[in-house]
């Protein structure tokens, strides 16, 4: 987040400038980005986890 994001706060009585609410958006997109990233090696993580899993029960079998 930029210097000039971390001053603005939504409860502001005054409206953010143009430029200013380009650089709150695009700080909001790159954190989706990031937490979908996370989420999606997490997901990755845990399927392969659990394929281990199964592959490790069928050898009991």
């Amino acid at each position: 987040m930029t210097d000039s994001n971390k001053k603005y706060r939504l409860s502001s009585m005054e409206e953010p400038s143009d430029e200013m609410l380009h650089q709150l958006m695009e700080d909001v997109a790159q954190a989706a980005r990031q937490s979908s990233e996370r989420a999606e090696q997490e997901k990755i993580r845990r399927l392969e986890a659990v394929a281990e899993e199964i592959t490790a029960w069928r050898s009991t079998l």
